[in-house]
């Protein structure tokens, strides 16, 4: 298969996770690209650097405010007296009936919703980066590729259209499944990370051109504890083209691989032409983060699934965190859906 990657994310080297009130060094890590790259390459898939899009992509799905927010903010922030190395606000506002403030630390509480993005010095490059690595993965499948996988770090799911969250910075799946819509009428995501996709579901939850479908552990009990109950199903002409799919947390393969079959019997009746699948491997009995008990198996026959549906295929990397299985559960996956294509 062929892979797209971009060795800017290295820029983005987070230091500032506060969990419970204590501040630790970031699960999100540089070392999680390079890893998964290392097992993609021993696994002789072939590596493709993407295309210079700019800021282009990003903006159609994210605002002009946001985006302007994330290139000034490192270097605003370093101006004011007093302030640590990375963008981490203080204050976060409910919304309800607020108003856009104009200094930096406020508009950082606006557009950062948790205290697991900060902003360095070079986070917006690397954001960047990413979103040039799925628009370059659409791009091929557009020009006739059957599937091709984008290496995409930091990763996006948890990105609204004017909110960072969770890692997460710019849509990279948002970005690809609009790209797509450049020809396809109708385009399907589907998320398959342990958490769910509240930043997807959000850029497309008032649209019924593309179907939102979220495989993850239940939020009642686990992040983003918000967003990715069942009974949000979209809303005006998005209505029922939003599906969510919580488990119980610890859930193993075979509930994992059921929710699987019931995504692509939604898929199905949508009748979409083009997929996009938000690739988290951190659905791993092995990931640190422990919300499902997925095995390199159920890895390889999720893949297997989906490739067999047969529609052509951006796969975009979103969570999956430092451990062992990380490179192998990729390769399991990869394999899965090669044998699918088959």
């Amino acid at each position: 298969m062929k892979i797209v990657y971009s060795d800017k994310h290295a820029g983005h080297d987070p230091q500032t996770f506060i969990v419970r009130g204590v501040t630790q060094r970031s699960a999100e890590q540089p070392e999680r690209a390079t890893r998964l790259l290392a097992a993609a390459t021993a696994a002789g898939h072939e590596v493709l650097p993407p295309r210079a899009f700019g800021s282009a992509p990003a903006a159609t799905v994210h605002t002009p405010e946001y985006l302007d927010f994330l290139q000034i903010a490192a270097r605003e922030w370093a101006k004011l007296p007093g302030a640590g190395p990375e963008v981490v606000p203080n204050v976060h506002p409910a919304r309800a009936h607020a108003s856009y403030p104009k200094a930096l630390s406020g508009r950082a509480g606006w557009h950062q919703v948790d205290m697991a993005c900060p902003i360095g010095p070079h986070t917006w490059e690397a954001a960047l980066a990413a979103t040039e690595v799925a628009t370059t993965v659409a791009d091929m499948v557009l020009a006739g590729e059957r599937q091709a996988y984008a290496l995409c770090r930091p990763p996006g799911h948890h990105a609204y259209a004017d909110m960072a969250g969770g890692f997460c910075f710019l849509n990279n799946t948002a970005v690809a499944a609009q790209r797509l819509r450049s020809k396809h009428a109708r385009v399907a995501v589907l998320d398959v990370d342990v958490h769910h996709g509240n930043g997807t579901q959000g850029i497309f939850y008032e649209r019924d051109d593309v179907l939102t479908v979220s495989i993850h552990a239940d939020p009642a009990n686990y992040y983003p504890f918000f967003w990715g109950y069942a009974h949000e199903y979209g809303a005006g002409k998005g209505q029922g083209f939003n599906v969510n799919l919580p488990l119980p947390l610890g859930s193993a393969d075979a509930p994992w691989l059921d929710a699987g079959d019931k995504a692509l019997a939604k898929i199905k009746e949508f009748q979409p032409t083009a997929l996009v699948v938000a690739l988290g491997l951190d659905a791993s009995e092995s990931d640190p983060l422990q919300g499902l008990k997925v095995t390199g198996a159920g890895f390889h026959a999720m893949a297997e699934k989906i490739a067999r549906f047969g529609l052509p295929t951006v796969l975009v990397q979103e969570g999956g965190y430092l451990g062992d299985d990380l490179g192998r559960n990729l390769v399991h996956f990869l394999a899965g859906f090669e044998k699918g294509r088959a």
